[in-house]
């Protein structure tokens, strides 16, 4: 549909706009958010802002996406967004990482998964549309959805800018329940979503949608422990596990001036992890992988889920130096309390990040070109691409492509 011409502000030539517009469908006027941007006067109708409604229509909307109708499979199906609120932002979604935590959820691995469940929180989309309140975004935008979609905002966690330790309301963007209509949160494993604007972030224009889909998870997973324990010139960091965790960990620790190791198993992504900007490689299936490195680190990442000796990684840490755990493993950590007091080492965990945080990060990423390395997919690939990462051939992150759902 072509705007309508002006017509001359003659006492004897009816303006036909103000005729037609009122008796348009309110649809017709949603249809396109720039459908009735004004050329010269505009006094089209009292409702009708100089500049185009962005305000989204008051009703659901029914979208394509792939979920988990039981843990065995992940299938095409058709969700129901919320309606937006005047709080709120809708975005077009173009592209979502694969994550293990979605595997462990469409598999109910965690036995909390509710039925049919879509995954999905390393999101980046396009804004469709802005609820009247929003003041950070705009129609057409890069934006982007982590791990979480709402919190309390009120405890001294969410106060403090660390929503992700919300201690009475953390709303996770899949399988949590959303305070504004009661309904199971669905993940980016879809078309559409419909989000509260404190909880989207800006994507730069430097990065491409498909690589900054998986910084909304895997990146602030590794930017947020070296951001806290102040990693930068002068510091040295290991980062065990060289997947879609690993990899971005040497790619920030290194971006923020730190020497980095890597640790994995084997030698086969050795030229890999030179090449994104280590330091150096320690194969750790190697006899003498650990007996040269003493007490070199300050800081040591673990990504993997596995069971490892992490005695043998305190060992390597300075005095005062800190391990901190940032993979999910199904089994319980077995740790010396010798190891610990041994240098007064410190063992922790970190997960994701506060939203400002996240933004930090991005913008850190866009400025100095910090992308995943990632393997674009189609949505009918998803569970061939579920059995990989669980066999750990991906380099190294999974991205779906969501035009093709």
């Amino acid at each position: 549909m072509k705007f309508f011409p002006a017509i001359p502000n003659r006492k004897d030539t009816p303006d036909v706009r103000k005729i037609l517009l009122p008796l348009l469908p309110s649809k017709f006027l949603y249809s396109s958010p720039k459908l009735f941007r004004c050329r010269g006067r505009c006094d089209l109708h009292p409702h009708i802002p100089t500049t185009y409604y962005s305000s989204p229509p008051k009703m659901s909307k029914e979208i394509k996406a792939w979920g988990a109708t039981s843990p065995q499979r992940t299938e095409p199906m058709t969700i129901t967004r919320r309606a937006p609120d005047d709080e709120d932002v809708a975005i077009d979604i173009k592209f979502a990482g694969i994550c293990h935590s979605d595997i462990h959820t469409a598999r109910n691995e965690w036995g909390r998964t509710t039925y049919p469940q879509v995954v999905g929180h390393e999101i980046a989309g396009v804004v469709n549309a802005v609820g009247k309140n929003v003041t950070k975004f705009k129609v057409g935008d890069y934006d982007g959805i982590g791990c979480m979609v709402n919190s309390c905002r009120q405890c001294a966690n969410c106060v403090d800018g660390e929503e992700q330790y919300c201690t009475s309301g953390l709303v996770l963007t899949y399988n949590s329940t959303d305070p504004k209509d009661g309904s199971i949160t669905q993940g980016g494993y879809s078309q559409y979503i419909v989000v509260d604007q404190a909880f989207v972030l800006s994507v730069p224009e430097s990065i491409p949608l498909d690589k900054a889909a998986p910084l909304m998870c895997a990146g602030i997973t590794l930017y947020s422990p070296l951001n806290h324990w102040n990693a930068g010139p002068g510091k040295r960091v290991g980062i065990i596990g060289f997947g879609g965790l690993g990899h971005m960990g040497v790619k920030l620790a290194k971006a923020l001036g730190s020497e980095v190791t890597v640790f994995s198993q084997t030698n086969s992504k050795k030229e890999l992890g030179l090449r994104f900007g280590a330091d150096d490689y320690v194969a750790t299936s190697e006899p003498d992988a650990f007996s040269k490195l003493g007490q070199r680190f300050d800081i040591i990442i673990n990504t993997v889920s596995a069971k490892i000796p992490l005695d043998l990684y305190l060992s390597c840490l300075r005095r005062d130096g800190t391990l901190i755990q940032v993979g999910a493993p199904e089994d319980q950590l077995q740790i010396s309390p010798s190891s610990l007091y041994a240098h007064r080492v410190g063992v922790h965990g970190s997960m994701i990040g506060g939203i400002a945080e996240t933004q930090k990060m991005l913008d850190l990423c866009g400025e100095k070109q910090i992308f995943p390395e990632i393997e674009t997919i189609p949505a009918s690939y998803i569970n061939e691409a579920y059995e990989r990462v669980m066999k750990s051939d991906v380099k190294f992150r999974f991205v779906i492509d969501v035009s093709t759902m």
